[in-house]
């Protein structure tokens, strides 16, 4: 029996050889819930949405107030103690809904205050202005002068008040002994959000599901985060912080999911043995990170100097330790 190779000759040439063969694309996972919050989010309405809006608020209002007037005028004429009693929950309504702005002016008020400080702060240290650092020190111990985890910073600051001889020296010990301690605070609010991004949207085959847990995870660890640096914002304060966070990550382009991102937390071709849904969950966990470090870095009171700037891969790395398979 003859072993020579046999040359098999086709009548017609193939349709479909390796130099025409289509591109195979890799189906990664892109983060679609996190990208769909931060283009919702960053998006700006146009005036003549403002204006609709704006028009349609002010006529809710008028004929809320219409009504109300005679609701308790109605009720005044026919039943004098009636009255009284809808006038009084009208008063209370009205007073809470003062209550209500007061809270978030000052809400607003104080995100206003920290970015203040922050804007000192940098300029002292692009100076080197000495008593300007000292003041913005003053000023810091002042904004946490009321938390008590932080007492024994304040103590230090003040035992070493005249220790320092230049902005930097200063500023450096007052983002040790204050800040470092709320950072290691802010990082667990950014490990957790990320974590529940990860595990919903993994985990839960539901439609829309990880973009709703993606948009409140995201909502609630901006305000915690901007709670624990001492902003407490309110509802309308929140939504403009998250607006502004989100808007700064579209515009330089930090919701984009590229290689390095994916490198970095899978640590190379883990995501290939994951399912589609897992590396989905991942990413948006990670865009999650992403948007919780730039967050750290709108309500810190002080750019980052003696402490290192949280990376993605870290957080990630400890958010979902156990989640990830070893080897």
């Amino acid at each position: 029996m003859s072993k020579r190779p046999v040359l098999i000759e086709l009548d017609e040439p193939a349709e479909i050889t390796p130099a025409t063969a289509p591109i195979i694309a890799d189906d990664l996972p892109e983060g679609r819930a996190m990208k769909t919050v931060a283009a919702l989010a960053a998006r700006r309405p146009s005036r003549l949405a403002k204006f609709f809006w704006s028009a349609l608020l002010a006529l809710v209002s008028f004929v809320a107030s219409v009504a109300a007037w005679d609701f308790v005028n109605g009720l005044i004429a026919r039943s004098p103690v009636l009255g009284a009693i809808a006038l009084g929950l009208t008063g209370l309504f009205v007073l809470a809904l003062l209550l209500i702005a007061g809270k978030e002016w000052l809400a607003i008020g104080r995100l206003k205050k920290i970015d203040g400080l922050r804007k000192e702060a940098d300029g002292a240290l692009a100076t080197g202005d000495l008593k300007a650092s000292k003041v913005v020190s003053s000023r810091l111990m002042a904004l946490y002068a009321n938390r008590p985890e932080l007492e024994a910073g304040r103590a230090a600051l003040r035992a070493r008040e005249g220790d320092g001889f230049d902005a930097d020296a200063v500023l450096g010990e007052a983002e040790t002994q204050l800040l470092a301690p709320l950072d290691a605070l802010a990082r667990a609010e950014v490990e957790a959000a990320a974590r529940q991004v990860a595990t919903v949207t993994a985990l839960v085959p539901l439609a829309l599901a990880d973009l709703v847990a993606a948009l409140t995870s995201n909502l609630r660890m901006i305000r915690r985060i901007a709670e624990i640096y001492g902003g407490r914002s309110g509802t309308l304060g929140s939504w403009r912080l998250t607006k502004a966070v989100l808007t700064h990550l579209v515009a330089t382009g930090a919701v984009a999911v590229g290689d390095d991102l994916i490198g970095s937390i899978a640590g190379g071709g883990v995501l290939s043995k994951l399912s589609r849904r897992f590396g989905e969950g991942v990413i948006n966990g990670a865009l999650t990170a992403r948007v919780g470090v730039a967050a750290m870095d709108v309500c810190r009171p002080l750019s980052y100097a003696t402490q290192d700037k949280p990376s993605v891969t870290g957080l990630m790395r400890r958010a979902l330790t156990g989640m990830l398979p070893s080897g």
